[in-house]
């Protein structure tokens, strides 16, 4: 475990034993969290094996731990909404940074047009669809409509590892769309998020209700995504230029990403950007860098050297401030530093989802809206999004079964809990998405396995599968 991992699980773990009915943390914590933690690093290759993702056995803890089981943890929610806000944007930060990273092709390429029509044209038909359900189906006020379809609209940068990019030279068209989409729309949910609470009274929402409301909309659009893009691109050249220049900048890769991504997040915010915009961006920014200099085939022709290997043989700097190999090496170890980060942030926050859950209870309305959004909404918005993209058609299933919802929707549920609204209305509409959420979990943990084992054979017997006319 890294410096950084050990830094961020003790804060998470203080946190959480702040808001436990016993007051304090305690050593049953330290020995519930250990069990937890040595477990899964022990079932981790065999839950690749079986159709179960870690993420359904974190649920599950989560919920044991609360109200409606143990009865160990007992988190008033909507009182401590604005700390549980921050931990569930630290943890969506960090993933989408990792997201950006992992995307390598050319702004230029065609293929970004998939995440650009999934993560815009989709989200925009699933909200308007869901609203449309929210007003005729469940009765419910028109604001409160639109911010249960605002909050249920994006799908999950954290969950998805399994169905997005492995390897980063991976031009595989349903991978990198599903990668992007995931990267895009939880940036963009925000407007609509703050036009449901401005319809349903609340003052510092109000702006968002009108024209000022449509010029914010494109201006954090715009801004957002190109502040990231720049310190990204910027940052990791001068790390690159002081390595190779002057054998300077080695090490302490987390400090760079951290450092990265509360900058990019930071400064966008500071000039009205869409921060999760400007942090996707910031990772995308930083792997261009060692595209540039790699060139399309440099990922197969070994120009990312490993950043273990190169450790363990001691050559670490050598290869760090190599001509050929810097921009690739800093690119990899970056990455490889944020998914192992991203690990405990999907532990921390879906066992924070499962308390929530077992605080809340299961909902049959949000039953009924788990079946339509993953049976209807979501399978039509992937058609009408790439309508005329050629894209092939198992392609376009998988897509529109893979639109996972989780820590995206539990962080824009947790930030509307801040505003003021009507306590039956709020207690309805949490229900609603932390049933969907659970249900998510479940039915998408379960399909992901044996789907993709499906779509890789699918891909060897058929060369083509993966690109489509993009």
């Amino acid at each position: 475990m890294t410096r950084a991992t050990s830094v961020a699980l003790f804060f998470y773990t203080t946190e959480i034993g702040g808001l436990i009915n016993t007051g304090d943390i305690g050593l049953i914590w330290y020995l519930i969290f250990g069990i937890l933690l040595i477990s899964m690093a022990l079932m981790a290759s065999v839950l690749e094996r079986l159709p179960v993702s870690p993420a359904m056995f974190y649920l599950a803890v989560g919920f044991a731990l609360g109200p409606s089981a143990s009865g160990l943890v007992r988190i008033p929610y909507a009182a401590h909404a604005a700390l549980l806000t921050e931990a569930t944007r630290i943890a969506l930060l960090i993933s989408l940074f990792t997201v950006g990273l992992k995307l390598r092709a050319d702004l230029r390429d065609r293929i970004w047009l998939l995440p650009l029509r999934l993560g815009v044209a989709g989200m925009l038909v699933t909200i308007g669809l869901l609203t449309l359900g929210g007003v005729y189906l469940l009765a419910l006020p028109l604001g409160a409509a639109v911010l249960l379809a605002a909050i249920l609209a994006p799908t999950d940068p954290v969950l998805a590892s399994d169905v997005q990019i492995k390897d980063v030279a991976d031009r595989d068209h349903f991978r990198f769309g599903l990668t992007g989409e995931g990267g895009l729309n939880d940036g963009t949910a925000f407007p609509f998020v703050m036009l449901g609470l401005a319809l349903l009274g609340a003052e510092q929402a109000r702006m968002y209700a009108g024209l000022d409301g449509v010029l914010k909309m494109a201006w954090g659009v715009l801004a957002g995504p190109l502040c990231g893009w720049l310190l990204g691109w910027s940052v990791g050249n001068g790390v690159v230029f002081l390595r190779k220049r002057y054998r300077l900048a080695f090490g302490m890769e987390e400090f760079l990403a951290i450092g990265l991504i509360a900058l990019s997040y930071g400064l966008a915010e500071s000039i009205r950007g869409f921060g999760f915009l400007a942090v996707f961006a910031a990772g995308v920014g930083m792997r261009r860098i060692e595209a540039a200099a790699a060139g399309e085939a440099g990922m197969e022709n070994g120009a990312s050297p490993s950043p273990a290997l190169a450790k363990l043989a001691g050559e670490a700097e050598s290869v760090a401030g190599s001509d050929d190999k810097a921009p690739a090496y800093m690119a990899a170890t970056v990455l490889d530093f944020n998914q192992q980060i991203e690990h405990f942030a999907e532990f921390m926050t879906v066992l924070l989802l499962g308390i929530l859950i077992s605080h809340t209870g299961f909902s049959w309305e949000g039953l009924g809206v788990a079946l339509v959004l993953f049976g209807i909404v979501r399978p039509l918005s992937v058609m009408i999004a790439l309508a005329g993209a050629g894209t092939p058609r198992l392609q376009r299933h998988l897509m529109g079964w893979f639109g996972i919802r989780g820590i995206g929707s539990l962080y824009y549920l947790l930030f509307a809990l801040q505003y003021p609204w009507r306590i039956p209305l709020e207690q309805r509409v949490t229900a609603i998405v932390m049933t969907v959420l659970a249900l998510s979990v479940a039915l998408h943990g379960v399909s992901s396995t044996p789907l993709m084992k499906m779509y890789g054979r699918r891909r060897q017997s058929q060369p083509g599968t993966g690109q489509d006319k993009e």
